[in-house]
């Protein structure tokens, strides 16, 4: 439950959500003060997300609030059943990849998101997700067909609304678990590309090289020679397997990159935490297109696109298989 969390929480409790858990097992330190703003200087020293709990109880008391004090990576995949939606925010990539595993195992979408200063990003993975678009209907019949490598129309209704025929199209997005994402090539659209290739940002590079650093050392680097040389020969290396151009890795972006490493920066949280909530909504109520699968978020350039990054696809028959129907039991923020 830090900014980023905050500004999630924050968004989804304001658009009336049913019920919302908060869970962090950790104190409030000092550095905390800077973006948060459901704690203050009184509540150093106390946990989190109980400190958190009354101010978001104030934003709307008719959502059913819980607070889970327990450490995240003492839980057991059934903790998870009971929920919707788990969102588990600014954790290394072992506990985020344990915790979306668990998710799979119960059939819950699940999603990752973390800053770092004027950086950040958002992983999603929905397993199997179906969500309509409403359109005036065409005279062209629409297909029950793939779209994309991950992407299928599978079913097509229509109703009448203000003397016009309105064609509501059911589509299923395909996900992969982030273990796999994190080491999967970019969309070959983007890799037969030199000049697509030249903007995609270095920061996919850095947050994989940061993820290989945490699980290498067990902690973020320092400004030490050796943390810096390792991170470098990391990043130099993700560059390579992405098969991105070696003038788009610039010194100048490893070092803002590295400067801003633990810092929270309020207006970078609040775009994040508006964009996830904004999808969690859409994605609680079957509209819209979801994100699919891995923003990216650069403060300084203002840019956050999203690539679709898949190890291998499913076959497009099992974008056909019914999905499996969850019932409804709130949203959690680890």
């Amino acid at each position: 439950m830090k900014a980023l969390a905050n500004e999630i929480a924050k968004n989804l409790v304001l658009a009336g959500i049913g019920s919302l858990t908060v869970q962090d097992s950790q104190a409030i330190v000092d550095d905390d003060l800077g973006a948060h703003f459901f704690i203050s200087e009184q509540d150093i020293g106390q946990n989190r997300a109980e400190s958190a709990a009354p101010q978001i109880r104030r934003l709307n008391p008719r959502v059913s609030l819980r607070v889970d004090t327990e450490d995240i990576t003492l839980k057991q995949p059934e903790y998870f059943a009971p929920y919707d939606i788990i969102i588990a925010t600014d954790l290394d990539l072992a506990t985020l990849s344990t915790i979306n595993a668990s998710c799979r195992l119960c059939n819950r979408p699940f999603y990752a998101s973390g800053t770092h200063g004027f950086y950040g990003y958002t992983f999603a993975d929905l397993i199997s997700h179906d969500y309509v678009i409403e359109r005036e209907k065409s005279n062209r019949p629409t297909a029950l067909t793939a779209e994309t490598l991950t992407r299928s129309i599978v079913a097509t209704s229509t109703k009448k609304e203000n003397g016009k025929v309105i064609e509501m199209v059911t589509k299923r997005e395909i996900y992969s678990p982030m273990v796999l994402a994190n080491t999967s090539p970019l969309p070959t659209d983007q890799l037969n590309s030199r000049r697509r290739k030249l903007q995609v940002p270095p920061l996919l590079t850095c947050m994989r090289a940061l993820w290989e650093f945490h699980g290498i050392s067990g902690a973020m680097p320092t400004h030490s020679h050796a943390d810096l040389e390792l991170f470098t020969t990391l990043a130099t290396e993700k560059h390579k397997e992405l098969q991105l151009p070696s003038e788009t890795l610039r010194s100048d972006f490893l070092r803002s990159f590295l400067q801003n490493i633990g810092s929270e920066l309020a207006p970078v949280t609040a775009f994040l935490g508006g964009q996830l909530a904004q999808d969690v909504i859409n994605v609680l109520g079957q509209r819209e297109q979801p994100i699919q699968n891995f923003l990216l978020f650069d403060g300084e350039e203002s840019k956050g696109p999203v690539y679709a990054l898949h190890p291998v696809f499913p076959p497009l028959d099992s974008a056909f298989d019914p999905p499996i129907v969850a019932p409804v039991g709130g949203t959690l923020i680890a």
